[in-house]
């Protein structure tokens, strides 16, 4: 009888100890995220607003630019349409012109054939006598035919001879009037088209000049776009940090109220487990805890046409890792699928897993305790992300045999949230 009270108060210290133990790690907190200053946003937020205003003042010039190099192009379209206009006309002067010369050339050797029959008519007059009278060439024919000859020759040189002259005068210088005309008129559209020809090079030079103005100012736009693509990303990075940062508040002051009601939970635990070791000493429970804080990614059944024999709890890599209830290390380190595993034999029996994990603490033939840290939670070996794969087999098998966890759990007084 003597020894009943110390068992019960080793019962009701444990029973404390378990109950504060399991506490603890259920709030555990990831680290705080960075938290940019005001002054760090606020120059984010200028340079992106300084960004903007000059791909505004760069994207003004390239429209301004871009209209003058259509309107260039405009011009150089209408300046080549008339410089080919100018050849046109310039080939019609030119065909006129060589017109008018073979025109003049034409009536110039009909003048000289009428000149050169005349030159005939005075020789012979000269030959036979200076002055050789219209009866004196008749009677000096030789015969008959002769005479018929003479005769028509007087004839038509008392028609024709002051005719010829006239014609040949008048008709000289019809030729050389419209042989200057046509010079002129060539000339002139010589001119014109010359003046076509330096138009279209001087509209052809804007073009390449509008050009490669538009082009530089199209590469300084892609740089400021640039630019202002970067000051956004950094600007909605801070921000999106500064946002991190304050749900890191919102929720370590969550974990923190939770922290202080577990704790008032945990005292009232301890003090109605001492009452209850008080009555009845002989009833002593082994301790249970949760063995990571965080949040239940997955749960225990068949996932994706396989069986899923544990609980996950996801939580940032280095969260500590507990021993949910006493017993011995059986196994830790590297582990297949796992990457490494911790495999803990309980006093009760039950085999509990705890896979992959970043960092291990423990070896075989450890002795743990309760909520004992054993591991960090970690990445490790088939894994999507941080997180803390949990299994019990009740039945002390190693490999199989594996158990719902959370209602095993539950019905030691642990809660796993999620499930």
């Amino acid at each position: 009888m003597s020894q009943h009270p110390l068992r019960t108060t080793l019962v009701a210290v444990l029973a404390a100890a378990v109950v504060v133990g399991w506490a603890g790690p259920a709030v555990a907190a990831p680290p705080a995220p960075g938290n940019p200053s005001d002054g760090e946003i606020s120059s984010a937020q200028a340079a992106q607003d300084a960004a903007a205003a000059e791909v505004g003042r760069i994207a003004g010039l390239a429209a301004a630019a871009q209209a003058q190099l259509e309107q260039a192009q405009v011009q150089a379209e209408s300046a080549g349409i008339a410089y080919e206009a100018a050849q046109e006309a310039l080939a019609v002067a030119q065909a006129a012109a060589d017109q008018t010369a073979a025109e003049l050339a034409a009536a110039t050797a009909q003048v000289d054939a009428a000149q050169g029959r005349i030159s005939v008519f005075s020789r012979d007059s000269y030959m036979n006598g200076a002055t050789l009278t219209s009866t004196a060439a008749l009677l000096d024919a030789s015969g008959p035919g002769e005479l018929i000859q003479r005769a028509a020759m007087l004839d038509w040189v008392a028609e024709n001879q002051v005719d010829v002259l006239g014609e040949f005068q008048v008709a000289q210088i019809a030729q050389a009037n419209a042989d200057s005309a046509a010079r002129q008129a060539l000339a002139q559209q010589s001119a014109a088209e010359q003046t076509a020809a330096d138009a279209k090079s001087t509209a052809d030079s804007q073009v390449a000049a509008q050009q490669s103005v538009f082009a530089t100012v199209s590469a300084e736009k892609a740089d400021y776009d640039a630019q202002l693509q970067a000051a956004q990303v950094q600007l909605l990075s801070l921000q999106g940090a500064r946002d991190a940062y304050q749900a890191w508040l919102h929720q370590k002051a969550a974990e923190e109220a939770a922290a202080a009601q577990a704790q008032q939970a945990a005292a009232a635990a301890a003090a109605s487990a001492a009452s209850t070791a008080r009555s009845q000493p002989s009833s002593a429970q082994a301790g249970y805890v949760l063995p990571a804080a965080g949040r239940t990614s997955s749960c225990f059944g068949a996932r994706w046409g396989t069986s899923h024999n544990g609980v996950d709890i996801a939580a940032p890599i280095g969260t500590p890792v507990y021993a949910a209830t006493a017993g011995t290390v059986q196994r830790a380190g590297a582990a297949t699928g796992f990457g490494q595993a911790v495999y803990v034999l309980g006093s009760d029996g039950a085999v509990t897993v705890y896979g992959h994990v970043s960092r291990y603490y423990v070896a075989a033939g450890d002795r743990v305790q309760a909520g004992e840290q054993i591991a960090d939670v970690g990445n490790e070996g088939q894994s999507t992300g941080p997180h803390l794969h949990f299994e019990v087999h009740p039945s002390g098998a190693m490999y199989s045999g594996a158990v719902d966890p959370v209602p095993w759990m539950s019905a030691r007084g642990v809660s796993i949230r999620g499930c």
